[in-house]
């Protein structure tokens, strides 16, 4: 018998599991506090918290802006940094 751990989820795990806000897998995988992530990519940080804590939630160009930062945190952070100097 393998001595690996089940990876097996319960119907009930996974039903309890909630999706990670696309706002805190940005930041996440930027790897940045909510107030570098807000500097590095020139976003309120109320507006940050707001949409990782769900009390609102992004619109198309933010979620655009969200998803080009999740792919490829470094090269958004160079273009923006560019574009605001």
């Amino acid at each position: 018998m393998p001595d690996t751990p089940d990876t097996e989820l319960s119907d009930r795990t996974l039903a309890n599991m909630r999706p990670v806000p696309i706002a805190k897998r940005a930041r996440l995988v930027a790897g940045l506090s909510q107030a570098e992530f807000a500097r590095v990519y020139g976003l309120p940080i109320g507006t940050i918290r707001d949409w990782e804590q769900e009390r609102s939630h992004p619109d198309a160009a933010g979620v655009a802006y969200l998803t080009a930062i999740v792919h490829d945190p470094e090269a958004v952070a160079r273009a923006y940094g560019a574009a605001a100097e």
